[in-house]
């Protein structure tokens, strides 16, 4: 008999409610895994207007100084594309836990290494090795997060572990501005304790080999693969066959945009008070640059007074560029929190497209309207979190969406295929601007059209939200619990 009572609604399952403490846990170590994976990364950017011009006996400005610095984000990239690739599929085939302890190890055994570097193709080479670690725990994070969250949870968790990533920048500047950035106590070569500091992160290793365990549809995968007849894991190839040939098109576009409009323009936010903090000091100075058609022996002098300035002024300097950094990733940092509840309410695509078309008219602002003319320190800070947010915020985007893509046993070859083949077109890219003397603003400029074909790249994108993830064997988990639960 059917009751004529009114059926009172069900209360919506907020994404924080029934997760368990192992699954926050995964969250816990996968984020402090990449937090000094971008460390490590950042950590060259934070020190590289000292450690490359150290090592070339030049000014940071000098024209060798700008494309050694290319070539180091260029074999950084060729790096963690090369990792990425590699250790996303020995993680399909081995393990996640074990692929990721291998990964941790070697970003911080190579960034340690870089503190003792006395070339700058040292410097170039231990980048390419520091990298493969950086790009391949990505890829392995990214899978495990994916795997274990319920798939209500799993949009805001990926963004929240990919957001993680904002603090390895802050740590990185922090880095530049206390250790880097004070020479008066530790001298010239201070930037060397900050590349020594990445050993830290070896440490972490203990905590993954003592608590994570690989998520139950990871290690049935692998079972099935080890069956006659079964389905293997991580085969490349498999990637550009069928429908998975249209995912990894899209997912390398996107990632191809996202990481070089990064390298490209993201990280360059830093210059925006650097520039206004060298403008004021060399107005205080009287230091004028010469009228256009001076002679040889005039711009000489003004080039010569101009680095004398900066380096009696270099505290005050290496402070506002450390600034600039910390705006512009407190900006990102929502950005990246933000994108899994915005692509939860408007979808993937459309939320990629949001964040696209955004960027491209803020590095604009920032770089063609505010720098170009002169407006105050004020009005940059304020636009560097807004600028950052957009930016660097659809990089959320490819911790929620890759994995969607992709089924279990191809899941961390697919995602970290996806993300760091985006690598190698931004490795052409620096090493493009490599042979060419542009300005770091510049180059952002030139680059910044990439957001809108980002834009026509989503068009093409199969929507994926509110998708279970594939290969879930959901009869073995708990209601409301999905992949690995507590042991």
């Amino acid at each position: 008999m059917t009751s004529d009572l009114p059926q009172q609604p069900e209360t919506p399952v907020r994404w924080y409610q029934g997760i368990s403490r192992y699954q926050w846990l995964v969250l816990v170590i996968a984020s402090a895994g990449w937090v000094f994976d971008v460390f490590e990364g950042q950590v060259f950017v934070a020190s590289m207007r000292e450690s490359m011009p150290a090592l070339l006996g030049v000014s940071a400005d000098h024209p060798s100084a700008r494309s050694w610095i290319n070539w180091s984000f260029g074999s950084f990239l060729l790096g963690g594309a090369f990792g990425g690739v590699l250790f996303g599929i020995l993680s399909d085939k081995i393990g996640r836990s074990r692929t990721m302890i291998i990964t941790i190890l070697f970003y911080s055994l190579f960034t340690c290494i870089t503190a003792f570097a006395q070339q700058p193709w040292q410097m170039v080479t231990l980048r390419f090795f520091v990298a493969m670690g950086v790009g391949g725990e990505w890829a392995v994070a990214s899978a495990m997060v994916a795997e274990v969250m319920p798939d209500r949870s799993r949009p805001v968790m990926s963004s929240i572990f990919h957001a993680s990533s904002v603090f390895g920048t802050l740590m990185a500047a922090a880095v530049g501005a206390f250790v880097v950035g004070n020479t008066d106590v530790l001298g010239p070569s201070a930037w060397r304790y900050g590349f020594a500091i990445g050993a830290a992160p070896a440490l972490l290793t203990l905590l993954v080999r003592w608590k994570l365990k690989d998520p139950e549809q990871a290690v049935k995968a692998r079972q099935r693969a080890g069956q006659a007849g079964g389905e293997q894991t991580g085969r490349l190839v498999e990637l550009f066959q069928g429908a998975q040939l249209r995912n990894t098109l899209v997912g390398v576009g996107l990632a191809s945009v996202g990481l070089v409009t990064f390298w490209g323009g993201h990280i360059y936010g830093k210059n925006a008070l650097l520039r206004r903090a060298q403008q004021e000091v060399l107005e205080e100075k009287g230091v004028e640059e010469p009228e256009p058609g001076a002679s040889a022996e005039e711009q000489a002098s003004y080039k010569e007074e101009r680095t004398k300035t900066f380096e009696e002024h270099h505290g005050r300097i290496k402070s506002a560029e450390m600034l600039s950094m910390v705006l512009n990733t407190i900006g990102g940092g929502l950005g990246l929190v933000l994108f899994g509840t915005i692509s939860t309410w408007l979808g993937r695509k459309r939320a990629f497209i949001l964040y696209h078309v955004v960027a491209f008219f803020m590095v604009w602002l920032l770089f063609k309207v505010l720098l170009e003319g002169n407006y105050s320190t004020l009005s940059l800070a304020i636009t560097l979190p807004v600028f950052g947010f957009f930016t660097l915020g659809m990089h959320a985007g490819y911790a929620v969406y890759f994995p969607e893509l992709y089924p279990t046993r191809l899941r961390s070859t697919g995602a970290g295929f996806c993300f760091n083949m985006g690598r190698l077109a931004t490795a052409a890219a620096f090493f493009g601007f490599g042979m060419a003397p542009v300005s770091p603003e510049k180059k952002a400029i030139l680059l910044a059209p990439l957001y809108l074909l980002g834009v026509v790249i989503v068009l093409f994108a199969r929507e994926t939200r509110d998708q279970v993830l594939e290969d879930l064997d959901a009869s073995s988990l708990q209601p409301g619990v999905s992949g690995g639960g507590e042991s």
